[in-house]
């Protein structure tokens, strides 16, 4: 890399890492003074309230306002750079301004494979730390309770419990159904069933019905334990579950649940999709950032920083709005996290044609 690849990347780093230290110091002032009268009326100590909830609070947030900072970066030093002639002086040297750009995308190619294996590997094993420390002392939003629950266990074999207790670990009125050739072979009937441990449960006052052509044999029984292939994770579903999820989980997760017939993952799919539309966000961003920013204008740094503002927000906006698309059903989650980079793409070319060459 040349000096002047040096000097820029510093630069972008330097000023994406500090606007990062700026806004989150930001963000979790105003967080303690929210939620400061849960910390002082539960009995919950200052370590756990730093190391279980703010350590874990912090990348968390980081992550999710990534595209804002990289954005606001670009801005703010691309800016500055234009308002001391640096950049006219750059391009008056015979550099192209295709050229100037390969810094930029080298400095958000190490921001996404940073944010990347951040959002796949280390936030959701720390969210499982936030989430629950919020769950105990802020607000319960885990999920505990479920009724009418059918789904697929194995191919052929669909299970159907009516309502379930996590508390107690314990479901009533179940059954199994068991076909071949689409063709009913065995119903189980229960009036208890009971999870314990690595897919074990226990039927208690149960029935078999056996099916052998026009034969019927009952087996009747007061307990038994059997093997089903689910878990309780894979029907209680609460708010949030999809960002405990390390990226291959959560694939594997959705194809599972997917077999299975399990019809409220959509917000799962949309996680898995944003990781990947988040990789490629930093560079559609940081090219609008700087086409904006390189021109010298007569309004400053500040014109520029809030118009590279109006625009991030707007970014973020349109991807909340495509997202609630795909909840209701009007869009797949794929279409709908990659709409507002399909879309600000085109944006990006356009302002990339009118920049300053």
């Amino acid at each position: 890399m040349k000096r002047l690849d040096i000097y820029i990347i510093k630069k972008f780093l330097g000023t994406y890492f500090f606007t990062i230290f700026l806004i989150l110091t930001i963000a979790v002032v105003f967080d303690i003074n929210e939620k400061l009268d849960k910390f002082l009326s539960k009995d919950v100590t200052l370590y756990e309230i730093i190391f279980k909830y703010y350590v874990n609070f912090i990348p968390y947030y980081a992550s999710v306002f990534s595209a804002l900072f990289t954005f606001i970066s670009v801005i703010f030093f691309t800016s500055k750079m234009a308002g001391n002639s640096e950049i006219i002086a750059i391009l008056a040297c015979g550099i192209s301004f295709k050229r100037f750009v390969r810094p930029y995308m080298i400095s958000a190619l190490i921001i996404s494979i940073f944010m990347f294996i951040l959002n796949g590997f280390i936030i959701p094993p720390a969210n499982v730390i936030r989430i629950d420390f919020q769950n105990k002392y802020i607000k319960n939003r885990k999920v505990e309770y479920a009724r009418n629950i059918q789904l697929e266990t194995v191919p052929g074999v669909v299970a159907y419990i009516e309502h379930y207790n996590n508390m107690t670990k314990t479901g009533s009125n179940f059954s199994l159904d068991q076909f071949e050739n689409k063709q009913l072979k065995s119903k189980l009937t229960a009036k208890r069933i009971q999870y314990d441990t690595l897919q074990k449960w226990t039927v208690s006052n149960y029935l078999i019905r056996n099916f052998e052509g026009m034969h019927e044999y009952i087996i009747k029984g007061d307990k038994m334990d059997t093997v089903l292939h689910i878990e309780p994770s894979d029907f209680l579903i609460s708010g949030g579950d999809q960002e405990q999820m390390t990226t291959p989980w959560l694939k594997e997760y959705i194809d599972k649940q997917k077999k299975r017939g399990v019809g409220n993952i959509i917000d799962f799919e949309i996680e898995y999709e944003r990781r990947y539309a988040a990789f490629m966000a930093s560079f559609i961003l940081t090219m609008i950032g700087v086409t904006l920013s390189s021109r010298k204008v007569k309004g400053g740094m500040g014109l520029n920083i809030g118009i590279g503002l109006g625009l991030s927000f707007s970014y973020i906006i349109f991807m909340t709005m495509s997202s609630t698309l795909a909840v209701s059903g009007t869009l797949t989650p794929r279409i709908a996290v990659w709409l507002p980079n399909i879309v600000y793409a085109v944006i990006a070319v356009f302002l990339y044609q009118r920049a300053p060459k």
